[in-house]
């Protein structure tokens, strides 16, 4: 069996930290990777407003004290002035993976032109990747899973599909996924066998 990942889930939201309304970012979160794993995770959540220190604290703490090997945040990641998410999360970074926020935006120009608004960005903080989502329930599944034909085919393959590799390379556990959400893609020599 292996060694289950800890996820920090972060939304990051004015309105919804202040109860005017629901939270659907983290639901969301939940919900795709509760389809998605097949691997044993537990997830860390937080619900914090749009302000850059907050936001920095979180994501330190997330990884340096609750020992997270993945952090999603969602929200936050527009042109608006207090859309401090990226900001805060480069502030915090050893490495930035610019391939994640270039992928999520070519991803979501699929379905609206605004996506060149979008701002998220990835980075590692020691041995956690973390990576800035959409805000919206939708988008961040497509983001993650990718975009389908009618059929179901895989027309264009999601972000999740190089987020197990890059964990494995930076020293977290192994993560395995459920192939008809998304196909963890690892070179031939990083592949391990089931266990029976």
């Amino acid at each position: 069996m292996s060694e289950p990942i800890r996820i920090g889930l972060v939304s990051i939201s004015d309105r919804a930290s202040e109860g005017t309304y629901e939270d659907q970012g983290i639901p969301a979160l939940q919900d795709w990777l509760g389809r998605a794993l097949t691997s044993p995770w537990s997830a860390e959540t937080r619900l914090i407003p749009d302000e850059r220190p907050v936001i920095e604290r979180t994501l330190v703490e997330l990884v340096d004290e609750a020992g997270c090997d993945l952090v999603l945040t969602t929200g936050g990641t527009g042109p608006a002035p207090r859309d401090l998410t990226p900001e805060a999360t480069l502030a915090i970074s050893d490495k930035e993976m610019p391939g994640f926020g270039e992928e999520m935006r070519r991803i979501s120009l699929n379905f609206v032109p605004t996506a060149i608004l979008s701002r998220q960005v990835a980075v590692i903080r020691g041995r956690c990747l973390i990576i800035n989502l959409p805000g919206q329930p939708k988008s961040i599944r497509e983001t993650l899973e990718g975009v389908r034909d009618a059929d179901g085919t895989v027309r264009h393959v999601g972000i999740f599909a190089a987020v197990p590799y890059c964990i494995d390379l930076i020293g977290g556990p192994y993560v395995e996924t459920d192939e008809s959400v998304i196909k963890a893609f690892r070179p031939k020599h990083a592949i391990r066998t089931k266990q029976a």
